[in-house]
C-alpha cells in the first residue's frame, strides 16, 4: 500500500500546497490528482489545454505543474516554454511532464524546454513520489539564458534519462571550482545574450539582469573588487534607460575581456 513517511510530506507540504494539472485525458488527470492527494496536495486545478493551463497558471501560481505532452489543444513543451519565459511569479515552478511516448528525442524535447522531469506511462505512485521529491527536495540552478530559461539541464533527474548529464564530470563543482563555473556559465550567457538581443530583446535583457545578479553576488563572496566595479558599471547602463545592443556593448566587453584574463592567469 501507498503510504509515504510523514516527514516526507512534510517537506514536500510547500511545493504541492498547488497543484497544476495538464491533461485533455480527465481520467488521466484524475490520476494524478488522486496521487497527489495522497502526498498532502491542497489545491489541485485541473485544465485540458495549454491555452487554459497558461491563464490558470497566472491566476493560481502552482507549485508544480504536471503536463501531458501533447494532445488536443496542448503542446506540453510548448507550455513550458512559454510559462519558463513569462513573467508570472510561478514560471520557476518545477514542471514534470507525463506521457507513454518516451523516446529518448522526447525526453530531451522535454529537458531543453525548461522541464524538471519526466515521467513515463504507466507509472505507479511510488515513481510519482520520486519526481516529486526531486524537484522539491534537489533543487537545481536556474538558467536564464536566450535561447534556454528553465532548471539546469546538466541536472537533469528524471529517471528514464541516461545521457551525458548522468556522468560522474557533470557532478557539480565544490569551492572555488563552483565559483569559476558559476563565473564562466554567466559569461558565456552574457555573450550569448548580447549576441542574439535584437532577436528577442526582452529575454536578453532579463537574462543579462540575472547574470549581473549572479556576478555581483560571486564578486561579494571573493571579495573582488575589479568584478563588483565592471558588473556595477553594467548595472548602471541597463538602469540609465531603455538597455540597447549598442549601450550594452562596453561593459558586457570589459567583464567577458575581464574574465578571459582570469582564464588565461589561471592556465598560466
Amino acid at each position: 500500500m501507498f503510504a509515504p513517511d510523514r516527514r516526507v510530506l512534510a517537506k514536500l507540504e510547500p511545493v504541492v500546497r498547488r497543484v497544476l494539472i495538464v491533461d485533455p485525458n480527465p481520467h488521466a488527470a484524475r490520476l494524478v490528482s488522486d496521487i497527489m492527494k495522497g502526498l498532502g496536495a491542497g489545491d489541485i486545478v485541473i485544465q485540458p489545454t495549454e491555452k487554459r493551463a497558461l491563464a490558470a497558471a497566472a491566476d493560481f501560481e502552482p507549485g508544480i505543474i504536471f503536463t501531458e505532452r501533447g494532445g488536443e489543444g496542448l503542446d506540453g513543451e510548448s507550455l513550458a516554454r512559454a510559462l519558463r519565459r513569462s513573467h508570472m511569479d510561478c514560471r520557476r515552478a518545477p514542471i514534470i511532464m507525463v506521457t507513454a511516448d518516451a523516446t529518448a528525442r522526447t525526453i530531451l524535447g522535454a529537458r531543453d524546454s525548461g522541464v524538471h522531469e519526466f515521467l513515463r506511462k504507466p507509472f505507479t505512485s511510488a515513481d510519482l513520489l520520486r519526481r516529486v521529491e526531486n524537484v522539491a527536495l534537489k533543487p537545481r540552478d536556474w538558467v536564464e539564458a536566450v535561447g534556454y530559461v528553465g532548471p539546469d539541464r546538466r541536472r537533469f533527474n528524471s529517471g528514464e534519462f541516461s545521457g551525458p548529464s548522468k556522468r560522474k564530470a557533470d557532478r557539480p563543482a565544490a569551492g572555488a571550482a563552483a565559483q569559476v563555473a558559476v563565473t564562466d556559465q554567466a559569461m558565456r550567457i552574457l555573450a550569448a545574450a548580447l549576441d542574439q538581443f535584437d532577436n528577442d530583446p526582452m529575454q536578453a535583457v532579463r537574462a543579462i539582469r540575472e547574470q549581473a545578479a549572479t556576478l555581483k553576488m560571486v564578486a561579494m563572496k571573493a571579495s573582488d573588487s575589479r568584478m563588483a566595479v565592471a558588473v556595477g558599471a553594467l548595472e548602471v547602463s541597463m538602469a540609465a534607460g531603455p538597455p540597447t545592443k549598442a549601450t550594452l556593448a562596453a561593459p558586457i566587453g570589459t567583464l567577458l575581456a575581464m574574465n578571459q584574463s582570469e582564464a588565461v592567469a589561471r592556465r598560466g
